[in-house]
C-alpha cells in the first residue's frame, strides 16, 4: 500500500488573479497559507484486469474494465483522467477521502489532483519537483478537463506554507514569506474558520468571473487590480508583524472580491459577516470563489469567543487547524511499484 496526502489551502488576498484570462494580460499574485487539512489517497496493486477507485466524499465508487476506454468524464472524473493521463487501466485499486466537505472554498478539488499525482508518480518510481506536480496538476484540470480555474490551489498544495505566488504566462513562482515566529503564532491564532453549513459549485462563479475578464468589464477588472495590488500589501503587514494592518485588507479584499461575479456573496452571508464584524472580528472573507463555504476572519483572542458564539447561534460551526509547511507528500509506501501489467495496451 501507498499512502499520500496533500493539504488545503486559506487564501489571504489576490485570489482570482490566478485564473488566465486574467494573469495572461496583467500578471496575477496571491498570498495564501496551507493548514493541516488533508486530503487522502490510498493506493494498492489488486492484480486483476480491473481499475477501482472509491471516493467516501462523495459516496461513489467506480469500476473499469479493460476491454473499453478509460474515459473521463461523469463520476470520479479528475482521478480517471490523471489515470488516463499516465496510461494506467487496471490492476489498481484507489480509496479517496478528504477531512473537509468537497466545495468548501478551500481548493479541495486541486488539492486532489496534486494529491493523485504525488501518489502515482511515486509508485511509478518517478521524481516530480513541486513545481512539476503543481503544473501538471493544472494541466489536467484546465487543459484536459477544461475546468475554469486558476492555478493557486495546485502550487499552494503542492509546496505548502505561507507563500506569495505569482502567474505570469511564463510560468509561475512561489516565493515564501519571511515571517517573523511570534507573527505566525499571532495570525495562526487569531484566524478563524467557520463553516457556513453550504457548499457550491464554484465553476458557475469562475465562469462568469472567466468572461467578465475576457471582455474587459470594467468593474470587475478594477476589482481584480485592487486585490492583486493587495497580495503584496499583505505580503509586506505580515512580513513587518503588523497584524491590524492585515486584517484591515482582508476587508478590503472581501469588499472587491463581491465585485467579482454574481454570487460570490449573499443575504445570508453579508449578515454574518457583519455579526462578526460586531462581536469584534475585525476583517474576513469568504473561502475559494464564494457563495457558500468556509468563513475566515480575523479576530484578536479578547472578542473569540464572541464571535464564536454569535456565528454558531446563526448555525455556523467552527473548525479548528494550524498552518502546515510540508505541501503534497507520501506518508506510507511499502515497497509499492505499478507493475507493467497496469498499462494500457495500444
Amino acid at each position: 500500500m501507498l499512502i499520500a496526502r496533500a493539504p488545503v489551502r486559506i487564501s489571504f488576498a489576490g485570489g482570482g488573479t490566478d485564473l488566465p484570462a486574467y494573469y495572461g494580460k496583467y500578471g496575477g499574485a496571491v498570498v495564501s497559507t496551507t493548514i493541516d487539512k488533508y486530503f487522502y489517497v490510498f493506493l494498492n496493486v489488486s492484480g486483476d484486469d480491473t481499475m477501482q477507485i472509491t471516493s467516501s466524499d462523495y459516496r461513489t465508487f467506480y469500476r473499469h474494465e479493460t476491454d473499453t476506454p478509460l474515459l473521463f468524464d461523469g463520476d470520479l472524473s479528475l482521478p480517471r483522467a490523471i489515470l488516463n493521463h499516465f496510461g494506467l487501466a487496471r490492476g489498481i485499486s484507489m480509496f479517496l477521502a478528504s477531512e473537509v466537505p468537497p466545495g468548501t472554498g478551500l481548493g479541495s478539488s486541486s488539492t486532489v489532483a496534486v494529491a493523485l499525482i504525488k501518489a502515482v508518480t511515486t509508485a511509478r518510481g518517478l521524481y516530480l519537483s513541486k513545481q512539476q506536480i503543481a503544473e501538471l496538476a493544472c494541466y489536467i484540470e484546465i487543459e484536459k478537463l477544461n475546468m475554469p480555474i486558476g492555478k493557486q490551489d495546485q502550487y499552494a498544495a503542492a509546496f505548502g506554507d505561507l507563500n506569495l505566488m505569482q502567474f505570469r504566462t511564463e510560468g509561475v513562482t512561489v516565493e515564501p514569506l519571511r515571517v517573523s515566529p511570534e507573527t505566525r503564532r499571532a495570525l495562526e491564532s487569531n484566524i478563524l474558520l467557520f463553516f457556513t453549513g453550504a457548499t457550491r459549485e464554484a465553476s458557475t462563479i469562475l465562469s462568469e468571473q472567466k468572461k467578465s475578464s475576457e471582455g474587459n468589464h470594467p468593474e470587475v477588472m478594477a476589482a481584480l487590480h485592487a486585490v492583486k495590488a493587495m497580495a503584496f500589501e499583505v505580503k509586506t503587514c505580515l512580513e513587518s508583524g503588523d497584524l491590524l494592518g492585515f486584517a484591515r485588507l482582508l476587508d478590503l479584499n472581501w469588499q472587491s472580491k463581491k465585485r467579482f461575479a454574481s454570487g460570490v456573496s449573499n443575504g445570508f452571508i453579508d449578515d454574518c459577516y457583519e455579526t462578526a464584524l460586531r462581536n469584534g472580528a475585525l476583517g474576513g472573507k469568504v473561502t475559494g470563489a464564494g457563495g457558500g463555504g468556509f468563513l475566515m476572519l480575523y479576530s484578536e483572542p479578547g472578542c473569540q469567543t464572541a464571535v464564536t458564539r454569535a456565528l454558531e447561534d446563526k448555525g455556523l460551526r467552527r473548525m479548528d487547524f494550524r498552518f502546515e509547511s510540508e505541501g503534497a507528500r507520501v506518508l506510507v509506501n511499502a515497497g509499492l511499484r505499478i507493475p507493467a501489467s497496469a498499462y494500457a495496451t495500444t
